[in-house]
C-alpha cells in the first residue's frame, strides 16, 4: 500500500470514528493523542482558506477531548508511529486543505463506488458518527461533549461527565464505531469494512 493510500484510509477511519470536523482532523499531531492513544485532544484546526494551523476553533464547545474504542485507538497508534508533526500534511510540510483532499481522494472514491451524491463531502462522516451514537443510546452529555456540541438542557449543562474519563472510555468501548477496523501491518493496510454514510442526516 502506498503511503498516500494509508493516509487516506486513516483519515476516513478517524473521521468516522470520532465525528471530528475535517478542519480539526487535519490539524492533529501525535501529541494530541493521550491516555495511550485512547483520547484525542482537540485544540486547533486548519484555516479554511489557507494552509495554516490556527488555535481558534469553530465554537467554544469545540475545544474538547474525544475518546476512542480500543480497536480504533490501536489502529491510529500504528498509523501515528514514526510520524512527526502533523499526521496529514502536504509534501512541503504545510497542512492539507480539505477541499484538495476531497477532490483528490474522497470524490473519486465515491464515484467509483457509485454513491457520489450531493452532500457526500467530509461532513458526511460527522453526520454518520452522530447518528451512530444516538442509535446506540450513547449518554447525551458524553455524545455532545465528543461532538463539540453545546449542552442544550439544564441536565446536560449541570452534568460533569466530561470530567469522568473512566466513564467516557467505558462508553466509547460500549458504543464502538459501526464498522470493522483491523490492524494488519505496520501501516494499517486493512480496514475490512467502512460505514455507509448518511447524507440526509
Amino acid at each position: 500500500m502506498r503511503e498516500s493510500e494509508g493516509e487516506e484510509q486513516a483519515l476516513y477511519v478517524l473521521a468516522a470514528a470520532t465525528g471530528m470536523r475535517i478542519s480539526e482532523a487535519l490539524a492533529l499531531e501525535g501529541k494530541h493523542f493521550i491516555n495511550n492513544g485512547r483520547t484525542i485532544e482537540v485544540q486547533q484546526q486548519v484555516d479554511r482558506e489557507t494552509p495554516r494551523i490556527v488555535s481558534y476553533l469553530k465554537t467554544e464547545a469545540a475545544s474538547r477531548q474525544i475518546d476512542l474504542c480500543p480497536n480504533v485507538a490501536e489502529y491510529l497508534r500504528t498509523f501515528i508511529d514514526g510520524k512527526n508533526g502533523l499526521l496529514f500534511q502536504a509534501r512541503n510540510g504545510t497542512p492539507c486543505l480539505h477541499n484538495n483532499l476531497e477532490q483528490r481522494w474522497l470524490t473519486p472514491r465515491l464515484q467509483t463506488m457509485g454513491i457520489d451524491e450531493k452532500g457526500m463531502g467530509f461532513h458526511a462522516f460527522r453526520r454518520f458518527r452522530k447518528t451512530w451514537l444516538r442509535g446506540k443510546r450513547c449518554q447525551e452529555d458524553i455524545n455532545n461533549f465528543w461532538m463539540g456540541h453545546k449542552p442544550q438542557t439544564m441536565s446536560e449543562l449541570y452534568s460533569r461527565m466530561d470530567e469522568e474519563l473512566e466513564q467516557r472510555l467505558h462508553e466509547a468501548e460500549i458504543v464502538d464505531v459501526g464498522f470493522d477496523v483491523r490492524v494488519n501491518c505496520s501501516k494499517c493496510s486493512k480496514v475490512s469494512s467502512v460505514p455507509e454514510l448518511d447524507v440526509a442526516a
